[in-house]
């Protein structure tokens, strides 16, 4: 066994189809860290995301430290910057999205023992507040992460990661994988 070489990473990549997204979009509601904003743009591209919301006070590209950790992600993931995450929520309902909350709340059940059927929106807030009540009064369903150590919650952008390629593992299964970026 051995580590393979940059090159045969990027021809790996080229081999595999890029076209093929996953049906989840993902809602951010007043990210703070730019840091943490452009972790989430990486991992989005890693999982296959289609397309991100940036809403309320979360940075938006292009800004230096958005892609210190985006590593380029921010310019191959569609995005769209709205000031308010109700609206958003509210359309992306109304587009037959199922919207999950990633959130420490009433009725919550764990991540892993959701089943998304897709689309799926998924929902993640601010790290100190967590997500807008009233975005959390639209939910279809609010989903945690179960901790066992001394912390209550992770990173912002680590717990969308968790959460994301499970949903995207759930959803392959289920195979709902969209070939072509939809209009979103």
């Amino acid at each position: 066994m051995r580590k393979l070489s940059h090159e045969e990473i990027v021809s790996r990549q080229v081999n595999q189809s890029r076209t093929i997204r996953v049906p989840i979009v993902v809602v951010l509601d007043n990210i703070r860290s730019l840091h943490n904003v452009g972790a989430i743009f990486r991992t989005a591209d890693g999982i296959g995301i289609e397309k991100i919301f940036l809403c309320g006070i979360t940075g938006y590209p292009p800004q230096s430290d958005i892609a210190k950790t985006a590593l380029g992600a921010e310019e191959s993931v569609v995005w769209e910057y709205r000031q308010d995450v109700i609206e958003v929520v509210k359309e992306l309902k109304l587009k037959g999205f199922q919207i999950v909350v990633l959130e420490q709340a009433e009725g919550a059940v764990s991540y892993e023992d959701f089943e998304p059927q897709g689309p799926v929106a998924l929902v993640v807030g601010n790290e100190v507040d967590g997500v807008n009540e009233g975005a959390i009064s639209l939910c279809d369903q609010t989903i945690e992460i179960v901790m066992r150590g001394i912390k209550n919650s992770l990173n912002v952008a680590v717990a969308f990661g968790v959460v994301g390629f499970c949903f995207r593992q759930k959803l392959d299964t289920l195979r709902l994988n969209v070939i072509s970026p939809r209009e979103l």
